[in-house]
C-alpha cells in the first residue's frame, strides 16, 4: 500500500482543459472520494493516477515514485470501472483470477486468493458463473473482487454503483465501506452521487469545472462549505439560496424583511443596498414553532404560498414560493402537520443555521 500524491496537475485536450491545479495527497490507507457534477473532471483525475491519461504538466506520486512516465499496466493499482469490463467467455473464478494469470502468479497462490477473495465478497457460491448469471450487484463485487485479488497498492473506483437500483446501491455502498476497514488499501473513489460521498469517504475533494473547490472531512464540508456551489451540491434536499438585499439590521427577501442577528451584521460589515445570496438547509426551516435561541424570534418568519407537498412517512418535503421573488423555499417539516398545497404558510427560519453568499462571486461570506 502508498500514499498518492498529485502536485499542480494539469491536462489540456486541445484547447479545452479539463483539469487544472490539482494538488492533494492521499495518505495510505485512506479512502478519499472525488465529487461534483458531470463534466467537473473526476474521472480525468482518477484516469490520469491510473496512467490510462497522461498529464500535460505537474507530477503525480505514488508512494514515493514519480509515475509521470511510468505505464499504467506498472503503477500497481487496480481500477474498478463503471460497466464492471467482466469477460464474458469467463467464469467468476476466472475473472477473479485473471489479473494473477497474467502476472504469472502461481497456480496453487491464485487459488488461495480466488477463494478468499471469494468468501469476503460472498461469491464462494457463485465461482462457476458466467457473467450473463449473475445480477448487477454480483458482477459489481466479481469486477471488486477481480481488483482485490491483486492486491495492489491503490483501488481506483470509477462511479462503480451507478449502474445498480436504490436498494442495491445501499446495499453494495456498505459493503464497500466494510471491505475497506478490513483490507486497509488507499482508495481514491469519483461519484456525482453526493450521498456516496458523505456516506464512504475520509475525505472528500469537491470538484467543480476541472478545479478543486474543497477538501475536508465530509461532516466538516457539510457544515462548512467555501462556497454557494458546495452548500447547494452537498445535501438532499439541496440547501435553498434566496437572493436579498442588506439593510439596516436585516435583509429584504421580496417582500418581506427578516432580522440579521448582530452577529452577523459585524462580521459582515457591509453596506446597506448591498445585494447577498442567503443560504439555509431545508432542516432548519420549521412550520408555525418560534426557537429558543436569542437569534430567532418573530422577525425571522418568512411568509410562503405553499406549491407542492410531498410525504415521504417520517417527515414531509415541502416547497413554498416566496413572494416577490422566484423562490421556492424548500423545507422538511413533520409529519403531523396537516398541510394542503395553497396553503399560506409562516415559516420560522433557524437564524443560527443562516449562510451569507457573495452573490457574484458565490464565496461564502458568513459564517
Amino acid at each position: 500500500m502508498a500514499n498518492v500524491r498529485l502536485e499542480d496537475i494539469k491536462r489540456r485536450f486541445n484547447n479545452v482543459t479539463a483539469i487544472e491545479d490539482i494538488t492533494f495527497e492521499v495518505p495510505d490507507g485512506e479512502f478519499w472520494v472525488l465529487v461534483g457534477p458531470s463534466g467537473c473532471g473526476k474521472s480525468t483525475i482518477l484516469r490520469t493516477i491510473a496512467g490510462l491519461e497522461t498529464a500535460t504538466s505537474g507530477k503525480l506520486y505514488i508512494g514515493d515514485t514519480l509515475m509521470n512516465d511510468i505505464p499504467a499496466r506498472q503503477r500497481d493499482v487496480a481500477m474498478v470501472f463503471q460497466n464492471y469490463a467482466l469477460y464474458p467467455h469467463m467464469t467468476v473464478a476466472e475473472n477473479i483470477a485473471f489479473g494473477l494469470q497474467m502476472r504469472q502468479v502461481d497456480r496453487k497462490i491464485i487459488r488461495e486468493r480466488v477463494e478468499t477473495v471469494a468468501r469476503s465478497l460472498s461469491l464462494e457460491n457463485l465461482l462457476d458463473r458466467k457473467p450473463k448469471q449473475l445480477s448487477g450487484g454480483q458482477q459489481q463485487r466479481v469486477a471488486l473482487g477481480r481488483a482485490i485479488a491483486r492486491q495492489p497498492q491503490v483501488f481506483l473506483l470509477d462511479e462503480p454503483l451507478s449502474n445498480l437500483d436504490a436498494q442495491l446501491r445501499d446495499d453494495t455502498r456498505a459493503e464497500l465501506k466494510q471491505l475497506h476497514a478490513q483490507l486497509g488499501v488507499t482508495t481514491v473513489y469519483v461519484t456525482h452521487d453526493q450521498v456516496e460521498a458523505m456516506t464512504l469517504a475520509d475525505k472528500i475533494v469537491v470538484l467543480n469545472r476541472g478545479k478543486i473547490q474543497q477538501i475536508g472531512a465530509p461532516q466538516e464540508v457539510y457544515a462548512h462549505p467555501a462556497n454557494q456551489m458546495i452548500a447547494t451540491f452537498l445535501g438532499n434536499p439541496p440547501m435553498n439560496i434566496m437572493p436579498a438585499i442588506y439593510t439596516n439590521q436585516g435583509f429584504q427577501i421580496g417582500e418581506q424583511h427578516i432580522f440579521c442577528p448582530t452577529e452577523i451584521q459585524q462580521k459582515l460589515n457591509l453596506a446597506p443596498g448591498k445585494p447577498v445570496d442567503l443560504g439555509i438547509r431545508p432542516e432548519c426551516i420549521y412550520v408555525n414553532e418560534l426557537l429558543s435561541s436569542q437569534n430567532n424570534t418573530r422577525d425571522s418568519l418568512l411568509t410562503t404560498h405553499l406549491k407542492v407537498v410531498e410525504p415521504l412517512g417520517r417527515e414531509i418535503l415541502i416547497k413554498g414560493n416566496v413572494p416577490g421573488t422566484s423562490v421556492l423555499l424548500n423545507a422538511q417539516v413533520s409529519p403531523n402537520v396537516n398541510l394542503r398545497v395553497g396553503d399560506r404558510l409562516s415559516l420560522q427560519l433557524d437564524l443560527d443555521c443562516l449562510f451569507v453568499f457573495e452573490p457574484t462571486t458565490g464565496d461564502r461570506l458568513y459564517p
